[in-house]
């Protein structure tokens, strides 16, 4: 008898053995991005210690010879000593109620501390305080209306300020915003005010409606507004030859340009918006729907970026920005709205009634100053706060990368539990009707040869951490979720390894809620995370 070729049991096994073999190769089938994220997802940041502070825990500086951290502490400034980063410890304190009401921001360079201070009330003109290393006081010179963020040039010649000039609750008062800008030739200890330019806004008051034109968001419904009381200077980033800052005026969308030895703004130059319909850029729109839905809507998002910094790829200058959003919610006026009670236009939305249930784009929230372009009550665009993402820009505020849809995704797949919550899993997808992850600060640093970015995410609790080198295409490295004793990132500090007490680089994380400032080790490590599919 002649026996088959291939046995009904040998069949069978082959199938199998198709099947298995078919199910790996697909395991195994990376796009190239995927063979690129594979080569550096090979970091970690270990946390090493953490100090609590008393009131709050908000910006951190370093200095490199005393080995002291810098922390905004409400009226004080924790001085800690990290020289074991393993028991960062309180090493002395700084008072600033004579000088102000409060600390908002902190820097430190060559020996120097500078402290932006605000006034009782806020909408006075603040100071910018300089103490050395141990805390003793220097000089103190005027600053702007609210000086909220306060840096030093590379060079160290200068100290800039971003004056927000945010108005009261009643928003019955809203001073202009500026920058200020601080020559340091004569030294810290002997600064006048004959060594202070205030960089207005003023000189573009006349522009205002070419302004709104090309996107930059000033308010209409505001009493007597102008330009320069509508603009609020949020952060700076100072370009690596220290002879330029593009600063984000997070509520109008948009970045000024400045000189900074001729102290001057010399443009305000609007971001956009990003388009949520494209495949992009989707996004989770409810906190009611109990799940994480990720999906393209029919709305706009305002990138309205908080935290920025400065690089230098190939001796071009670059600048990250956080695209945390921000409302203009007071007691005098408030421009949030859900877009559950707006009405829509017919024509552009012949879907409203589906869109505006809670589980599809009902909880969304959005702008009422934006959107409706003819006037006649129902919008015809919907515009929220915030883009979701990072954002890479030219020297010239043009757009070359946007994260897109990617910190929701990472999340989604990283850390399910807590996907746009506030830090844990009881307040699970609580934030996707607001600004998600939300991401809020940035720094970049050299790490092993490498140009790592480092985005706070301060509602999910975590740093994001990408390779920059190309910042056209940055690559995904890791995501590192904060502890649950580690709530809120707000400020950031990147410490190399040169400067950096054990000889690794460091990442000095405060995060405000929880009160700490934590010491974060950036090590290398041989690990694959597998991309987000198609990314």
């Amino acid at each position: 008898m002649v026996r088959p070729l291939f046995s009904a049991r040998f069949a069978a096994l082959f199938v199998l053995f198709l099947a298995a073999a078919l199910s790996v190769a697909l395991a195994l089938r990376v796009s190239a991005r995927a063979i690129a994220e594979s080569q550096y997802n090979s970091v970690r940041l270990l946390p090493l210690g953490s100090y609590t502070s008393t009131e709050t825990a908000e910006i951190v500086t370093f200095d490199a010879v005393s080995q002291q951290a810098y922390v905004v502490n409400d009226t004080l400034i924790d001085i800690l000593d990290l020289s074991d980063p393993a028991s960062p410890a309180l090493a002395g304190q700084i008072d600033v109620t004579a000088h102000g009401a409060g600390a908002t921001s902190v820097a430190f360079y060559d020996g120097a501390l500078a402290v932006a201070v605000a006034a009782d009330p806020a909408q006075d003109a603040g100071k910018i305080v300089f103490f050395d290393a141990d805390g003793n006081f220097l000089s103190e010179v005027m600053a702007g209306a609210l000086p909220d963020m306060v840096t030093f040039s590379p060079d160290g010649k200068w100290v800039l300020a971003a004056n927000e000039g945010e108005p009261n609750a009643e928003y019955t008062v809203d001073p202009e915003g500026s920058v200020t800008i601080i020559d340091m030739s004569a030294g810290a200890a002997n600064l006048t005010q004959g060594d202070v330019t205030q960089a207005s806004f003023t000189a573009f008051n006349a522009d205002i409606d070419e302004l709104r034109k090309q996107g930059v968001r000033i308010f209409e419904d505001v009493p007597n507004v102008t330009v320069a009381t509508d603009v609020e200077p949020e952060y700076i980033a100072v370009a690596p030859d220290s002879m330029t800052a593009l600063v984000t005026l997070q509520e109008n969308n948009a970045v000024a340009l400045v000189d900074i030895p001729g102290a001057k703004v010399k443009a305000i130059l609007p971001l956009g918006t990003k388009d949520y319909e494209l495949p992009e850029n989707p996004i989770d729109a409810s906190d009611e729907d109990g799940e994480i839905q990720i999906k393209t809507w029919p709305a706009q998002g305002m990138y309205l970026p908080d935290g920025i910094a400065a690089f230098s790829v190939e001796g071009k200058t670059y600048y990250i920005t956080a695209n945390e959003g921000d409302a203009r919610d007071y007691d005098g006026f408030s421009e949030e709205e859900r877009v559950e009670d707006l009405t829509l236009d017919p024509t552009a939305f012949p879907n409203a009634a589906d869109l505006q249930l809670p589980e599809n784009l009902g909880r969304l929230k959005v702008t009422n100053q934006n959107g409706d372009p003819d006037g006649d009550g129902d919008y015809d665009v919907l515009y929220s706060f915030g883009a979701r993402s990072f954002s890479i820009w030219d020297a010239d505020g043009m757009l070359v990368y946007d994260s897109g849809s990617q910190l929701e995704e990472r999340t989604a797949t990283l850390v399910p539990d807590i996907f746009n919550s506030n830090g844990d899993p009881d307040s699970f997808d609580s934030r996707s009707d607001d600004k998600g992850p939300e991401p809020e600060s940035v720094v970049v640093g050299e790490v092993d040869g490498r140009l790592l970015a480092f985005i706070a995410l301060e509602r999910t609790g975590g740093i994001v951490v990408y390779d920059v080198i190309d910042p056209a295409a940055p690559v995904f490295v890791t995501y590192q979720r904060l502890p649950l004793s580690d709530v809120a990132p707000e400020g950031l500090d990147f410490v190399s390894a040169a400067d950096s007490p054990n000889g690794r680089p460091l990442l000095l994380v405060a995060s405000e809620e929880s009160l700490t400032t934590t010491v974060y080790q950036i090590d290398a490590v041989d690990q694959l995370f597998l991309p987000v599919a198609g990314r």
